[in-house]
């Protein structure tokens, strides 16, 4: 998508257009409002410090210090959705190159598990979960009918056999554990990008979702990103913003989205309401780079700094975990209007607090040391 800067000229001509033809008022005036609204959509500059990324510098298989093949069937038999492909660990589905993280679907017979299936591909979880934050996937996308490359996020505390993260982490099914789509495309239609976030407020066909077309997505590469504050996720194709999630009232069922997510990047074969094309041999996403930006730590010993909270939000008990070398000497909790709730001298305070008593709301909780300090957003539900 291109975005077109006005110049004084062109701003005389469609106020020639204005005074002249009646049909182009209307037009000429939508016009302004999409030129202005591509242009002026910014991400916040805060975002600003590279945690974790991928840029595919090796040559082979894939770096398994960053990535986990989720290969086993998780119903024992089939993926989800009527999908008719295999995941794989083999260089044949999934391998670096030339500056390249590549997955490849492909036509074969292959059986594994018990289980013979027409088509693989691979299916690679990160092994970095992060709360908040830009993720960048700059992809070419693969072509054909029947093909559905994903880049997505899923909750870290998702309870799904054979997921990285369920052995440890795995407490809260789907949807409940929330699902960011950060990019969608099927082959059957071709260029045309969605993201989507499923979660219990809506999920399968939900109607939380946007899309936007783009050009020669299998022949280009293109800029797929996500931004993810405490208030709203934002998508973007090639910083162009085209679709932001921000529900109102927010809750447990519309908002599970202030807890650890990891990324996911896989290519489908087929599903029950679409079909593959006859004729599809292979094809391939080709990642450039994958890239997570988050906030700079500012406060509490930004060696050291890492309190989890959890559950967020939370209806009756809320945890504290500290990192061991941390320590506070003043603490706070506030409310969304300003008003002083309570005060802490220590992390036993803190956790003696009857946090069950609270107000159902947003809440602020600020800890400060000798040297920075920290604010922390709390949602009693």
């Amino acid at each position: 998508m291109h975005i077109i800067k006005l110049n004084d000229e062109t701003v005389k001509s469609f106020t020639i257009s204005f005074a002249k033809y009646s049909k182009m008022i209307r037009f000429s005036f939508i016009f302004l409002i999409l030129i202005n609204k591509l242009v002026y959509c910014q991400f916040n500059p805060n975002f600003n410090v590279l945690v974790w990324s991928d840029e595919a510098n090796g040559s082979g298989a894939i770096d398994t210090s960053k990535w986990f093949h989720q290969t086993l069937l998780p119903n024992g038999s089939s993926w989800f959705n009527g999908e008719q492909q295999h995941y794989t660990d083999r260089i044949a589905n999934s391998y670096q190159n030339n500056g390249s993280l590549t997955i490849i679907a492909r036509k074969e017979n292959f059986t594994d598990q018990g289980v013979t299936k027409n088509y693989t591909s691979a299916r690679l979880n990160s092994k970095f979960a992060f709360t908040y934050g830009r993720v960048e996937v700059k992809a070419k996308l693969p072509e054909g009918s029947g093909t559905w490359p994903a880049i997505w996020t899923l909750g870290k505390n998702i309870t799904e056999n054979g997921g990285f993260w369920n052995t440890n982490y795995g407490t809260t099914s789907w949807p409940a554990c929330g699902e960011i789509d950060i990019m969608e495309h099927w082959g059957h239609n071709p260029n045309y990008i969605q993201s989507a976030l499923h979660n219990t407020s809506s999920f399968g066909n939900t109607i939380n979702h946007g899309g936007i077309m783009a050009t020669s997505v299998a022949n280009n590469f293109h800029l797929y990103a996500m931004e993810w504050t405490a208030d709203e996720i934002k998508f973007s194709v090639d910083s162009v913003v085209f679709y932001v999630y921000n529900p109102q009232p927010k809750n447990i069922a519309n908002w599970p989205y202030d807890q650890d997510q990891y990324i996911l990047l896989n290519i489908a074969m087929g599903s029950s309401w679409f079909s593959i094309d006859p004729f599809f041999n292979s094809s391939k996403m080709e990642i450039d780079y994958v890239r997570i930006y988050q906030e700079p730590i500012t406060g509490i010993n930004q060696n050291v700094d890492k309190l989890s909270i959890f559950p967020k939000p939370f209806r009756d008990n809320i945890n504290f975990i500290f990192n061991s070398k941390y320590s506070f000497h003043t603490g706070k909790l506030i409310s969304i209007l300003g008003k002083s709730i309570a005060n802490f001298d220590s992390i036993k305070d803190l956790k003696d607090y009857s946090w069950s008593s609270l107000n159902t709301g947003h809440y602020f909780l600020n800890l400060e040391n000798s040297s920075s300090s920290r604010t922390y957003k709390i949602i009693k539900l």
